[in-house]
């Protein structure tokens, strides 16, 4: 039994939407948070995420037994191996150790204290259920949304001061 993704906004959780992904950093991870920071933020096109996700994840599976990771767990630690092409390991070392990706996650504390541990065999066992097709068709998602803002910014006609 897994449920899309439900935020408990306890005292010192962080918030998807207020984690503050560092810009300046050169590194694959940020713009991948980026993204999905956006998705998780626009809740049409979160809703159609978590569609194309539950379709893989949850078909022909009986809504019992554990609650099991959640869809946006899922969908995070998915796009971030199969993006950067990590293997278990690494990944699971970020799910760790990484603060801002955990808070991406969902998991992550403004007083840095970790209530969720992720297990190796628990990441492969649900990481393993979303397969590229889908990360691409929930990227697709996300670069069309993308476009869409890029074309309302160009469509605003800049002021005439002269």
């Amino acid at each position: 039994m897994r449920k899309r993704f439900e935020q408990q906004l306890n005292l010192g959780v962080i918030p998807i939407s207020e984690v503050k992904i560092n810009l300046k950093t050169r590194h694959q991870l940020a713009p991948i948070m980026l993204g999905l920071q956006y998705l998780f933020n626009d809740q049409e096109l979160s809703e159609q995420a978590f569609e194309i996700i539950g379709d893989k994840v949850l078909s022909g599976k009986k809504e019992t037994g554990r609650l099991g990771m959640s869809l946006w767990e899922i969908l995070v630690l998915g796009t971030a191996r199969l993006s950067l092409g990590i293997d278990y390991d690494f990944l699971l070392d970020h799910a760790n150790e990484h603060q801002t990706f955990r808070s991406i996650l969902g998991v992550g504390r403004s007083d840095f204290t970790q209530e969720k541990e992720y297990k190796y065999q628990t990441v492969v066992d649900n990481v393993s259920l979303l397969d590229e097709a889908t990360i691409k068709k929930i990227n697709a998602l996300v670069v069309k949304a993308g476009h869409q803002i890029i074309k309302k910014k160009r469509k605003r006609k800049p002021l005439n001061l002269l």
